[in-house]
C-alpha cells in the first residue's frame, strides 16, 4: 500500500467508524495484522525445520549406500551432526535411567 492509499483508507475510517471507534478499530486491525505474522512466521520455521530433518534424513541414507566411508564432506556434517544429536539423548536417557529410585515408605 502507498502513502495515498492509506491516506484514503484513513479518511473513509474516519468518516464511517467517526473519530470514536477509528483508534479502536485501528488497534484491533492492528493485533490482527501481528498475530498473522507470527502464525506465519513460525509455520514457516517449522517447514524450514522439517526440510533440514529431510536433507539429514536423505543425507544419511547416501551415506549408508557409500557403507559410512569416502564420503562428501556435507554428507559426513550431516552423519556428525546426527551422531552428536544420537549422543545427547542417549546421554539424557542415561541420566534419567541412573538416578536412584525414590524410596516410598
Amino acid at each position: 500500500m502507498g502513502m495515498w492509499e492509506l491516506v484514503v483508507v484513513l479518511i473513509v475510517g474516519l468518516i464511517v467508524l467517526g473519530p470514536e471507534r477509528l483508534p479502536v478499530a485501528i488497534r484491533t486491525v492492528s493485533r490482527w495484522i501481528k498475530t498473522l505474522k507470527s502464525i506465519a512466521n513460525s509455520v514457516k520455521a517449522e517447514v524450514n525445520e522439517e526440510l533440514r530433518v529431510h536433507e539429514l534424513h536423505s543425507n544419511l541414507k547416501k551415506a549408508e549406500q557409500q557403507d559410512m566411508s569416502n564420503l562428501a564432506p556435507e554428507l559426513q556434517e550431516s552423519v556428525d551432526e546426527l551422531k552428536k544429536a544420537a549422543q545427547s539423548v542417549r546421554h539424557s536417557y542415561q541420566d534419567k535411567s541412573a538416578a536412584p529410585p525414590s524410596k516410598k515408605d
